[in-house]
C-alpha cells in the first residue's frame, strides 16, 4: 500500500490560521504535526471497506471459551474514554485474593494482515489531543465492537491471579473468556469515594454488592503496589496537564493527579502484563518484552541526588533510587514532579525488544544471546509485555495473538525476524506519537492562555541551559520560557511572573519576571 511522504502531506495541507481560537484549529495542528513525524491521520478506503462488512462483535464460536459473565466486572477509566480495554473482578480468598482482569479480544474481529491490522500496523498506537483523537482502530472498533463497554457481552483474554497479602502474584491462568461490564466508572469520582470524600458513584451502587467489590480490589491493588515498591519499583508524580474543552474552547489545563483509582488499575495491568510475558516464556517462547534498560546515565542520576545531600549507590540500585524519591517526595511535594522528570528522562525511554526461545524450554538468561534480557528498571522486574491495552496499542495486539497461539499449542503467528522489524517500527512511532502529543500539550496550553496576556502566575523554575530558562506555573500547570531573568534565579526557585506573549501555532509561551 503506497503512503504520500509525510513531507509532501504536509505541504498540502492548507496554513494554519494565525488565530486560533477553536479545538477545529488544534485539530488541524495536530493533523499536520503526525504527518510531520510519519503518522497518518486518516483510515485506507481498504480499512473502511472491510469495516463496514462488520455485522456485530466477536461472539463465542470456538470451543474452550470460558463464560465468565456473571461476575461482578468493573470498568475504571477516565471520564471521556469510550476505547474500554480492561475489566476488573476480585474475590476475597485465604491469605490474599483471588484478581481477575479481562483484556478485550480485539484479535477476534481484527485478525492478522487483514486491512484494519495493515493499517493499525502503520501508527501503533492511537495518538491523543484535545483538537482531536487519532485511533489506532476505527472508532466503530475501538469504542464499540471491540470495547468492554458497559451492559454488553465482549469476548475477552482473562488472567487470573492469585496475590497474597505481601502483594505478591503467585500461580495464575489465561483463558478465553465471554464477560460482560456491570458498570463503567471514572478514576476521579471513584478514587473521591474511596477516599471518603463523596458518594459511591451512580454507576457502581446501581449494582448489587459493588461497593464491597470496589474495596477488595483496591485492597489488593494496595498490596501489589507495597509489593512493588518493596522491590524498588519508581514511583513518579510527573507533569501531566490536560487540556479541558467546553463548546470547541480550551476552558481549563489540570493536572492529572496519581490517585487511588488510577492506582488500582495500574497495578493490576502491571500485574497482568507480567503474567503474559511469564506465560509466553513458558508456553510460547516468541515474545515481545518492553524493558527499560538500567541507567546508562547512573552516574547523573547520583549527582543529582547529591544535590540534596543524599549518597546513591555507583551501580544502578532501584531499591536505593526509590528510597531517595520517597524522601523528596516528603520534603517537597510542590517540587516533586520537576525531580521525577529529570529521573524519568535520565533513565530513558521504554522500548521494545524481541525474546526468542524454544516452546517449552526453560530460558538460560546467563547464556541465550537471543533473549535481549534488559527487564524493566522502573518498575523492577525482569518479566514484562504489553498486553493491556490492545485496541489503543499495537504491540499489545501481537501480544495476544501470541498468547491465543500458545493457548492452543499452535505456530506463533509472526516469526522472530518479523516480530523484531516489528518491534523497531512499534519503537519508532511511538517516540513520532510523544512528540504529536507532546507539542498538541503545548498549543493547548497557549491557546487556553492566550487571552490571559499581562496576567501574573506564582511559578517554579525548572530549567537553565545555554538556550535559556524555563518555568512552571502551579495554576494552572503550564510550561514556558522565562524572559529577561539573567542570573537572578535558579531552578527550584519560587517567584512570580507575568505572561508575556503566547504563540499557538508554534506551541511559545513566555513569561517575563512579575512584581515580587
Amino acid at each position: 500500500m503506497r503512503h504520500t511522504p509525510p513531507s509532501q502531506a504536509a505541504a498540502s495541507e492548507p496554513p494554519v490560521d494565525p488565530a486560533i481560537s477553536q479545538r477545529a484549529d488544534l485539530g488541524q495542528l495536530a493533523v499536520l504535526a503526525l504527518r510531520a513525524h510519519g503518522l497518518t491521520p486518516e483510515f485506507s478506503p481498504e480499512a473502511l471497506a472491510e469495516l463496514a462488512g462488520i455485522a456485530g462483535p466477536a461472539l463465542a464460536s470456538a470451543p474452550g471459551i470460558a463464560d465468565l459473565r456473571a461476575l461482578p466486572w468493573c470498568s475504571i477509566d477516565d471520564a471521556d474514554s469510550q476505547d474500554l480495554d480492561q475489566l476488573s473482578v476480585c474475590q476475597e480468598v485465604q491469605g490474599g485474593w483471588r484478581v481477575l482482569v479481562a483484556i478485550a479480544d480485539v484479535d477476534a474481529l481484527v485478525p492478522k494482515d487483514c486491512a484494519i491490522d495493515r493499517h493499525a500496523r502503520i501508527n501503533t498506537t492511537s495518538v491523543y489531543t484535545a483538537g482531536r483523537v487519532f485511533p489506532m482502530l476505527p472508532e466503530r472498533l475501538s469504542t464499540d465492537l471491540t470495547s468492554l463497554d458497559p451492559q454488553q457481552d465482549r469476548m475477552a483474554l482473562v488472567t487470573e491471579m492469585s496475590v497474597d497479602a505481601q502483594g505478591q502474584v503467585g500461580a495464575f491462568t489465561i483463558v478465553r473468556a465471554q464477560v460482560h461490564n456491570h458498570a463503567k466508572l471514572a478514576y476521579d469520582s471513584l478514587a473521591a469515594w474511596l477516599d471518603g470524600n463523596a458518594d459511591l458513584p451512580t454507576a457502581a451502587a446501581a449494582v448489587p454488592g459493588m461497593d464491597a467489590q470496589l474495596r477488595l480490589q483496591d485492597a489488593a491493588a494496595q498490596a501489589l503496589r507495597q509489593g512493588r515498591t518493596s522491590h524498588g519499583a519508581l514511583q513518579f508524580e510527573t507533569f501531566e496537564p490536560r487540556a479541558e474543552v467546553q463548546g470547541g474552547r480550551v476552558v481549563a489545563i489540570r493536572q492529572r493527579e496519581h490517585d487511588r483509582a488510577r492506582q488500582l488499575i495500574e497495578e493490576f495491568m502491571v500485574a497482568t502484563n507480567i503474567c503474559s510475558a511469564q506465560y509466553l516464556e513458558r508456553h510460547g517462547g516468541l515474545a515481545m518484552r518492553r524493558v527499560v534498560r538500567s541507567p546508562e546515565r547512573w552516574s547523573r542520576v547520583v549527582a543529582v541526588a547529591g544535590k540534596y545531600g543524599e549518597r546513591l549507590p555507583a551501580e544502578p540500585d532501584a531499591r536505593a533510587l526509590e528510597a531517595f524519591l520517597e524522601r523528596r517526595r516528603q520534603a517537597d511535594p510542590l517540587r516533586f514532579p520537576d525531580l521525577s522528570l529529570t529521573i524519568v528522562q535520565l533513565m530513558g525511554a521504554g522500548e521494545y525488544v524481541i525474546e526468542e526461545a524454544q516452546p517449552g524450554t526453560p530460558v538460560d538468561h546467563s547464556t541465550t544471546v537471543a533473549v535481549e534480557d534488559y527487564g524493566h528498571f522502573g518498575l523492577a522486574i525482569r518479566d514484562y509485555a504489553h498486553s493491556t491495552a490492545p485496541n489503543r496499542r499495537y504491540p499489545d495486539l501481537i501480544c495476544h495473538r501470541l498468547l491465543k497461539a500458545a493457548l492452543v499449542g499452535a505456530i506463533a503467528p509472526y516469526d522472530a525476524g518479523e516480530l523484531r522489524a516489528l518491534a523497531e517500527h512499534c519503537n519508532r512511532q511511538e517516540s513520532a506519537a510523544r512528540k504529536v502529543e507532546r507539542s498538541l500539550r503545548k498549543s493547548e496550553a497557549a491557546l487556553y492562555l492566550q487571552d490571559k496576556i499581562g496576567t501574573d502566575f506564582d511559578a517554579i523554575v525548572t530549567g537553565r541551559n545555554q538556550r535559556g530558562t524555563w518555568v512552571r506555573t502551579l495554576v494552572p500547570p503550564v510550561e514556558g520560557k522565562l524572559l529577561g531573568a539573567g542570573d537572578a534565579v535558579d531552578v527550584g526557585d519560587k517567584l512570580r511572573v507575568t505572561l508575556q506573549s503566547t504563540d499557538v501555532a508554534q506551541g511559545f509561551i513566555d513569561f517575563v519576571p512579575g512584581a515580587p
